[in-house]
């Protein structure tokens, strides 16, 4: 697969916001892309005109050039005209559980003397992609929203950004499914369809199970099979789903 770009990082000004966190963020706003796009998906599947993929799963294909996206799949937050926003969602932060984070975070005191509700022990933190690494994006299911924080994304999905969700999880008040992710990936404008058409990607329905499973390294797998292939006969030259 040949990219003029490197996938899911490149901004409109030709930069490469996936350098760290230090490095200016894409001019495409996560939240200004999610709330462009919020509420769409359901309206063009009705009327069968779906051109986005907002609300659906992509899937590196196995010659992924760029090793941060390897084997990876992508719930795509917002995808509009304006370019796209996703969060990797098989990827491990290895480094850090979300009990550290939450005490890294001063959402609560003393790591030792933590007793948080069970909920908050089935969050895991994510590698959510190469962008804005420092920043904290909660996915999690639908029936816990915050005003003007949250952003519905389709239907059983939202996205908080906030210190109030984390709050609310560590309270056990929180959402019933949650994950948090670190970063998260960025298209300019026509550049993932390009990567798409490209073989870059596959793409599939998404599912809360898949979205927020507990076994994070079968999710890749999963993921295939929900197209119906079969990740060894899998080769650079596979059509699209």
């Amino acid at each position: 697969m040949k990219h003029g770009r490197k996938p899911g990082t490149q901004d409109g000004n030709g930069n490469n916001p996936a350098a760290g966190p230090d490095v200016p963020s894409s001019p495409a706003d996560p939240a200004k892309l999610v709330r462009s796009g919020a509420g769409k998906s359901k309206l063009a599947n009705k009327a069968g005109k779906r051109g986005y993929l907002d609300g659906q799963m992509l899937i590196a294909m196995p010659t992924m050039g760029d090793e941060r996206f390897a084997r990876s799949v992508i719930y795509v937050c917002a995808h509009t005209s304006d370019g796209a926003m996703g969060i990797i969602i098989n990827h491990p932060a290895s480094h850090i559980s979300f009990r550290d984070l939450l005490v890294q975070l001063d959402v609560v005191k003393d790591s030792d003397k933590i007793q948080l509700p069970p909920p908050a022990y089935r969050v895991k933190v994510l590698k959510g992609g190469p962008v804005e690494t420092s920043r904290g994006f909660v996915l999690h299911s639908s029936d816990f929203f915050i005003e003007n924080s949250t952003l519905p994304i389709d239907e059983g999905v939202c996205l908080t950004a906030t210190l109030d969700i984390l709050k609310a999880i560590a309270r056990g008040e929180g959402p019933r499914n949650a994950l948090l992710a670190l970063g998260y990936a960025g298209w300019a404008p026509g550049q993932l369809e390009n990567e798409i058409h490209q073989n870059g990607w596959l793409h599939c329905a998404a599912d809360l199970d898949l979205i927020f499973g507990q076994d994070t390294e079968a999710k890749y797998q999963r993921a295939l099979k929900k197209i119906g292939i079969d990740l060894g006969m899998l080769s650079s030259e596979a059509g699209h789903a």
